[in-house]
């Protein structure tokens, strides 16, 4: 079955840095585009980041542009995400999510992982 584990948040002061991971197993993870999506309290989801297949080509949302850098090691079947700077409105629950088709970017998700709380204190 398709896994994604997600890791590394915390509690961190404004300017202050995390860096999250992502375990992926049961596919062939170097054959997805990868997303990071973050919940804030009482909002919705927003989509963060995305990565293609071998990691050459990376996309931000304009929240975290400059601030944030997404990546991966496809022989260790894990995503990261580099977070510095960071401001109190980068807290929430930040998710890793696989496209819905291998090798295509097509900005759908089928799977995501359990989250892990970032929070950023004031």
């Amino acid at each position: 079955q398709v896994q994604l584990v997600e890791s590394g948040g915390g509690l961190v002061q404004p300017g202050g840095s995390l860096r999250l991971s992502c375990a992926a197993s049961g596919f062939t993870f170097s054959s997805y585009w990868m997303y990071w999506v973050r919940q804030a309290p009482g909002k919705g989801l927003e989509w963060v980041s995305a990565i293609n297949t071998g990691g050459g080509s990376t996309y931000y949302a304009d929240s975290v542009k400059g601030r944030f850098t997404i990546s991966r090691d496809n022989a260790k079947n894990t995503l990261y995400l580099q977070m510095n700077s960071l401001k109190p409105e980068d807290t929430g629950l930040y998710y890793c999510a696989r496209d819905r088709v291998a090798g295509r970017f097509t900005s759908r998700y089928d799977y995501w992982g359990q989250g892990t709380q970032v929070t950023v204190s004031s």
